[in-house]
C-alpha cells in the first residue's frame, strides 16, 4: 500500500493548514474530507526517491572504442 500526503483547505485564511498521512491501495480514490475533522482536503505531491548514479552507464559499456 502507498502512502499519500493530505492537507486541510482551511475556511479561514489566516489558518495554517493541517497535513497528515494516510495508506491507501493505489486503486482507491482520493480523500475528500478529513477523516478527524470533517474540512476539505487535497492531496500533496512530493517528490520520489528515485536512484540517481554517476559515471558511466552499462549501456555506455558496449560502445567499440576506436584503435589510436
Amino acid at each position: 500500500m502507498a502512502t499519500y500526503i493530505y492537507e486541510t483547505i482551511p475556511t479561514d485564511p489566516k489558518l495554517q493548514p493541517r497535513r497528515f498521512e494516510v495508506q491507501q491501495k493505489m486503486t482507491d480514490p482520493s480523500l475528500k474530507v478529513d477523516p478527524e475533522t470533517g474540512q476539505a482536503v487535497r492531496r500533496v505531491i512530493t517528490g520520489g526517491s528515485g536512484t540517481i548514479s554517476h559515471g558511466a552507464s552499462i549501456l555506455s559499456m558496449n560502445v567499440k572504442r576506436s584503435k589510436r
